[in-house]
């Protein structure tokens, strides 16, 4: 794809190097510089991807619908290539580092309609999965308030409240919530592997069969493209590492690291969790029983192998699970738009912060302010939380963020290439992904009916609004070529040392 040039309007729009945080329109505001280190990032990335709600929401489907036995080589294959992608990620982090991530990143190597289209893509992608996995909030909040103190309101209510707790950590210094998320995601581990080791105990380690890992199992056998759906859902938010670039320390270094810390524990965290759980269902007869019961199936394993009692504090934790999950969903959006609005690209109150926390105050407000909207929409209109809210909104944005690894693989090459550097960082491994999770996206589209699991006209063709959103930026972005080209020519330059 050929090179797109700034508009030279001026000298100042020639000026081809990136401006650092601080230089850009006059004196640009910044997160707080230097709090987060590698533990911090991967603690809210990792509790993204929500470990006990995908063990008791996500696995048993991917057991019943996907590929069955071959559920962990699945997610050992999305784990090679997610690595694949963060190589050349993670290689070009220097050259962004700020909290735009997709939209920096893309920006970078396709120009700066793809960078806006995929900062849009992201936004709506996150804040779907942060509705979506609020509903679920609300729903196992509501489930285990009236088991354990016979309280019985509104599923929504319970979102509400996990939301006005979820604005107010937001609000404060970045270290806060990542205080709360590393709680939250130790103890929903301990949890499911406290099952796993139960099962590995009791059945034996020759029960743990190495033929879940064969090719014929994992890739040739079953619904391949639901299964590897499904996993990649499993690691939904480890891309984010990149949006706390400004707020890390050593970014070049901090970024990568916590990218790969944050690939390597999600995926063997659910290689062993899968396998543990088609060993404790029996293994071949692991998908029918799971398909019989796919929300009780993790309840009904943690109950025969541990006891009733860690089943109940399963339960627990997948609250606090979900709470997470929003909560690391909610800083991703508002860091979006704060880094859209330093860009002029948005409003400009919404680049503003804290002054002591340093926290995107006004970005977060406005981020609470649409995930409550759409959560306050479903209950009105009467819908259920897991199958419509949960259904609906969950498919699209996993399906945005597929989309979005894989133009940023693209990117990565792009842009290495322009610099005459070749290679198995700056080319082979961005290409193998690039690929691979494409290859992914069209098997999600194919398959999209199976993916949401109704056949809803409304639900399946909610992807739409992702093409939409495309067209969107495409106008945004050339109108401000046209009517304000220094502002254009600055796009995504902004970068954190």
């Amino acid at each position: 794809m050929p090179h797109e040039p700034p508009p030279v309007s001026s000298p100042a729009v020639a000026e081809a190097a990136p401006r650092r945080a601080g230089e850009a329109y006059g004196s640009a505001p910044t997160l707080a510089q230097g709090r987060l280190g590698v533990a911090h990032i991967v603690f809210m990335v990792v509790a993204a991807a929500a470990p006990a709600a995908g063990t008791v929401a996500i696995l048993p489907i991917a057991i019943a619908l996907g590929v069955g036995v071959g559920t962990p080589g699945s997610f050992v294959l999305m784990a090679v290539v997610l690595l694949f992608f963060a190589v050349g990620f993670s290689r070009m982090a220097p050259h962004v580092g700020n909290a735009g991530a997709f939209f920096a990143y893309i920006t970078k190597g396709l120009g700066r309609v793809f960078g806006l289209a995929a900062a849009y893509v992201a936004i709506v992608s996150y804040v779907c999965i942060a509705a979506a996995t609020t509903g679920a909030l609300g729903f196992f909040a509501g489930v285990t308030a009236q088991e354990f103190f016979g309280i019985d309101v509104a599923w929504w209510v319970w979102a509400l409240a996990g939301l006005i707790v979820i604005g107010i950590l937001g609000y404060f210094r970045v270290t806060v919530a990542a205080g709360v998320l590393g709680v939250s995601l130790v103890l929903e581990a301990l949890a499911v592997l406290v099952l796993d080791i139960a099962i590995l105990v009791q059945r034996g380690p020759g029960a743990f069969s190495l033929e879940v890992f064969e090719p014929s199992k994992a890739l040739f056998a079953g619904a391949a493209g639901i299964s590897l759906m499904y996993a990649f859902s499993c690691f939904q938010g480890f891309e984010s590492t990149a949006i706390y670039a400004e707020e890390a320390r050593t970014p070049r270094t901090t970024v990568p690291r916590a990218t790969y810390a944050a690939v390597v524990l999600i995926s063997l965290f659910f290689v062993l969790t899968s396998w543990a759980m088609l060993v404790g269902g029996g293994m071949e007869r692991a998908p029918a029983t799971a398909g019989a019961d796919l929300g009780g199936y993790a309840y009904n394993l943690t109950t025969e192998f541990v006891g009733s009692a860690w089943t109940k504090f399963l339960e627990v934790l997948i609250v606090t699970s979900s709470f997470a999950g929003v909560l690391a969903f909610h800083n991703a959006v508002s860091r979006y738009f704060f880094a859209l609005s330093r860009e002029g690209l948005l409003p400009t109150p919404l680049s503003k912060v804290h002054p002591r926390h340093h926290s995107p105050t006004v970005a977060g407000f406005l981020s609470f302010g649409l995930i409550t909207a759409i959560v306050v929409g479903f209950a009105v209109a009467g819908l259920d939380p897991l199958t419509n809210l949960v259904t609906s909104l969950t498919s699209v944005g996993a399906l945005g963020l597929l989309s979005l690894v894989t133009l940023t693989s693209i990117s990565v090459v792009v842009f290495f290439a322009r610099r005459g550097e070749f290679g198995w960082v700056h080319t082979v491994a961005p290409v193998l992904a690039a690929v691979a999770l494409g290859v992914c996206a069209i098997l999600a589209l194919a398959n999209y009916e199976a993916v949401t699991g109704t056949t809803s006209t409304v639900i399946n063709n909610l992807p739409w609004i992702l093409v939409v959103v495309v067209a969107a930026a495409v106008i945004v972005a050339n109108w401000t070529r046209v009517k304000d080209p220094e502002r254009y020519a600055r796009m995504g330059s902004t970068r954190i040392e």
